[in-house]
């Protein structure tokens, strides 16, 4: 089914190194020879690993780049080069900078030129490339349009270097880099198709399950204007690199059963039964011989004896995911529930990776831990501190000087700091970085709403544990890899409360955000642990953001909240100011936080309800993290 080469690798950093390493082998091949290499660059975060690694081959394996010429995709226009959404900036700062690259080397479309002279620099652009003997390889992302470089919906295979006009889409996925979409340019000068199909390899990377269902349609549609990256199916040679998250969407990894012949094991089986009953919009108790052989399945129910064999089984397992009781329900037989009934009352930990993500992602769940009698504690790993609007630390300022007022406090040092912010913000340019003393006044913010948010769900303050992870505390947009303070903080918080319970933010398809981040530190924080006493009693359960759920049947746990708890859900996340209407870091969703949660929430119980189990208002799902058993995420 698939109409490009596409390479499977486990992760982003798998899949980085392997085409670096071809970069490599190229470079060293033509090194030997003295002959140039020609690289067409790619930005965003999707190279970002690919870089690291070739800074590494240059720094520890004596890789030189001093051959090397390079042929940047796009760039924003208009746009000053030093600006910190530049992707000249970009470049230099996550690979120029680190290489021994000649300066006269470096090609990136100017963002900075008089709108008269685009048209000649853009054809002169091509006449470099020409010049240069043309590209070897080729790096490129793929955006939610289906664009690859800035080439949208509409363009044409023919199409050379250009001045395009942004679609909507890709403004909205970009205005988290330009703190709104409305500071986000409407136009850039980008490589055209044609541009791009003059390389003589292409390699496209993908990474995390936002891009799997363009990456479905790309390599498995028809070739179509409309989604630009179809185009490559007609190139010699072009390879996909993806992840196995971005490849959820793919035949092979979501339905193998019509590609190939299967081993019908029983998870495969389970997830064969969960896709039919929602493809067919039939409960699973309802399906019959005739759907599973419709669909490729009939050796399955030659294999079980009849569908009634098969349903019942599916039915029952799925069944047994849904609890009340999210800490164990007292006196009851525990081993068709997702929890144990004992101890009756848990120590739990909810790891929230930004200020809000506890409430926004299982607000539910832990209020009902809080109500049936539970001890909860919630760790929020980073401050948060840059995800702040900068009226907001005005807006505080200002009730600062209001405050000292009312309760007869000298008023002159608030008056004082409230003008300065206030002078401070009139002269900052859009996403510079903020001083360190506006960060501790953004961080304050985000502890005060959480603290808000916690007594809300029923918790006293001593039980939110604020971590102030290092990694984080750049203040910078750019973050740090993890370090071992970083681990040793998790550690430690984790053996002074020896829960019987850990919650988590289990977004293990986003392979550069603070999520994936905090979920690492996690996972190697537990593997370490593993081998204490207490941590013998202790279940993970993993929660996702604010973006996707859990695929129903990767569910082990199913919380159904009712019309009265969904509201009370939404009145925590309210108690997150900052984060409400428009947040600094808006992503590709306009919806407010709670409105994503209720509908998120709302479709999962709805699904259920489709394939026959009770109807519920809302439902928040979680999966277990079976590390007593070796599992490996």
């Amino acid at each position: 089914m698939e109409n490009i080469k596409t390479l499977v690798y486990d992760d982003a950093d798998a899949g980085s190194k392997f085409v670096a390493e071809k970069i490599r082998n190229l470079i060293e091949s033509r090194n030997k020879k003295k002959e140039k290499t020609v690289l067409g660059l790619a930005t965003g975060t999707t190279p970002l690993k690919l870089y690291d690694e070739l800074i590494r081959m240059h720094k520890e394996d004596g890789l030189s780049f001093a051959n090397v010429v390079t042929f940047n995709l796009d760039e924003y226009y208009p746009m000053q080069p030093k600006a910190i959404q530049s992707y000249h900036r970009f470049m230099h700062e996550n690979l120029f900078n680190h290489i021994d690259i000649k300066k006269e080397n470096i090609h990136i479309p100017a963002g900075d030129i008089e709108l008269s002279e685009v048209e000649n620099f853009c054809q002169k652009y091509e006449e470099d490339i020409d010049k240069a003997g043309g590209i070897d390889i080729q790096l490129l992302g793929i955006g939610r349009t289906g664009h690859i470089g800035f080439n949208e919906p509409g363009s044409a295979v023919q199409s050379k270097t250009r001045l395009v006009t942004l679609d909507r889409i890709t403004r909205r996925d970009a205005a988290s880099d330009f703190f709104s979409e409305e500071n986000v340019p409407r136009t850039a000068i980008t490589m055209g198709v044609g541009s791009i199909f003059k390389a003589r390899t292409v390699y496209l990377m993908a990474w995390g399950i936002g891009k799997a269902s363009i990456l479905a349609r790309t390599v498995e549609g028809e070739i179509s204007h409309q989604v630009p990256a179809t185009y490559l199916q007609n190139h010699p040679d072009t390879t996909f690199v993806v992840d196995k998250a971005a490849s959820d969407e793919l035949a092979r990894t979501k339905t193998p059963w019509l590609v190939s012949s299967c081993d019908w094991t029983e998870e495969l089986t389970y997830n064969a039964v969960i896709w039919l009953a929602q493809h067919l919009k039939k409960p699973i108790l309802k399906l019959t011989d005739e759907d599973y052989n419709k669909f490729s399945m009939g050796d399955l129910v030659s294999k079980a004896g009849s569908a009634y064999e098969i349903n019942i089984k599916a039915f029952e397992r799925i069944k047994y995911t849904i609890t009340g009781w999210p800490g164990g329900k007292p006196g009851t037989e525990g081993q068709n529930r997702p929890e144990r009934p004992s101890p009756q009352y848990k120590r739990a930990i909810i790891f929230s990776p930004h200020p809000d993500d506890d409430v926004i992602s299982m607000g539910g769940t832990f209020i009902r831990l809080v109500d049936q009698g539970h001890e909860v504690h919630v760790a929020y790993q980073v401050s948060g501190n840059i995800a702040v609007h900068d009226d907001d630390v005005i807006c505080y300022a200002d009730f600062m000087q209001e405050a000292a007022e009312i309760i007869g406090m000298p008023k002159d040092k608030a008056e004082e700091f409230y003008n300065k912010v206030k002078t401070l913000f009139n002269k900052k340019e859009i996403g510079a970085d903020d001083a360190a003393y506006v960060r501790q006044m953004k961080g304050a913010i985000r502890r005060m709403e959480a603290k808000a948010g916690c007594r809300y769900c029923g918790i006293p303050d001593e039980n939110a544990h604020f971590m102030n992870l290092p990694f984080y505390e750049t203040g910078k947009v750019k973050k740090n890899g993890i370090g071992e303070e970083d681990i040793k903080i998790t550690m430690d918080l984790i053996r002074k409360i020896q829960p019987h319970q850990i919650y988590l933010a289990g977004d293990l398809a986003d392979p550069h955000g603070t999520h994936k981040v905090c979920l690492d530190i996690i996972i190697e924080s537990v593997n370490r642990l593993k081998s204490e006493k207490f941590m013998q009693d202790c279940y993970v359960w993993m929660y996702r953001g604010a973006w996707h759920e859990w695929p129903i049947h990767e569910i082990h746990m199913a919380v159904p909240l009712s019309p009265n708890e969904v509201t009370r859900k939404k009145m925590a996340i309210f108690k997150h100011q900052s984060q409400k209407d428009v947040p600094v870091f808006p992503g590709n969703d306009s919806r407010e936080f709670w409105q994503r949660a209720k509908e998120r929430n709302e479709e999962t119980a709805h699904l259920y309800d489709i394939l026959g189990l009770p109807e519920y208002e809302a439902m928040e799902a979680f999966r277990r993290w079976n590390f007593q058993a070796g599992e490996v995420l």
